[in-house]
């Protein structure tokens, strides 16, 4: 369901009742009479849908995170909030950049319609930024040939399922980050998808090393073995860019996790 579609259709609709009413029918009603239903269950609505509209399509975007692959950064049933500006303004429906501000960053935790079904909103870290050269190569990250120094911490405890992960804390630029990757599985990449630009890619027994073409960037869940992502299907475009998460603001399971996101 596209519902920034649906919102912008509702906008128009209501717009237009609203318009009609103010510039003509408010004019001949008298002011102590009741508003026809038109009126009432139409153009009244259209202040509202416009500030969501507006909201939603610049500034901030709700989402609600339905699998493990950002554990233990998200957990499943997290609601979040995206920034929808950081990344640049964007018209909505089309995601169309019409204005620059700020460009992805290593670390960053980002929303993005899933280059395989743009209907479908993914999120993962930023790991490659465009020229950048990533190897998975044993379970352990590098980028442009340098390995992403890593430092294990307490097994992290899944306790809806009784079993625990290997636990890191990884460090991309500024932005400090855990992740689980458990040692005894496998390193090989199985059913990677023949995306564009795969020639990039080199899958071995022990994982893919990535050259990250111009405009594209390369995502990881946090959930290593978890997750599938741009190792299996390849690079995001920057048209696909949704925004910057940054706020759990409801978690309806474990009402702690508000306000959390590390």
């Amino acid at each position: 369901m596209n519902f920034a579609l649906i919102l912008l259709v509702l906008l128009v609709i209501t717009g237009v009742l609203y318009a009609v009413d103010v510039l003509k029918f408010r004019k001949l009603r008298n002011k102590n009479s009741k508003e026809p239903l038109w009126v009432e269950w139409g153009a009244g609505f259209f202040p509202v849908i416009l500030i969501v509209f507006i909201l939603r399509s610049f500034l901030f975007e709700p989402f609600k995170i339905p699998s493990g692959s950002m554990i233990p950064t998200l957990l499943v049933g997290d609601f979040i909030l995206v920034n929808k500006f950081t990344y640049g303004i964007r018209l909505p429906v089309i995601n169309q950049k019409i204005i620059d501000i700020n460009l992805p960053e290593r670390g960053d935790v980002m929303v993005f319609r899933y280059p395989e079904d743009p209907s479908l909103d993914y999120i993962k870290r930023v790991v490659g930024l465009p020229g950048d050269t990533v190897a998975y190569q044993n379970k352990r990250l590098s980028i442009n040939g340098k390995v992403v120094e890593i430092q294990k911490i307490a097994d992290f405890n899944h306790t809806e399922r009784m079993y625990y992960s290997e636990q890191y804390v990884a460090k991309m630029g500024d932005i400090e980050h855990k992740f689980l990757n458990d040692s005894d599985a496998p390193a090989f990449i199985p059913g990677a998808s023949s995306f564009p630009n795969r020639e990039n890619c080199t899958y071995n027994a022990v994982g893919v090393i990535c050259k990250v073409p111009a405009g594209h960037y390369f995502m990881i869940g946090d959930n290593r073995d978890n997750s599938r992502d741009s190792r299996y299907w390849g690079f995001v475009p920057e048209q696909n860019i949704v925004g910057k998460a940054f706020f759990v603001w409801m978690n309806f399971s474990d009402l702690s996790r508000i306000g959390s996101f590390k």
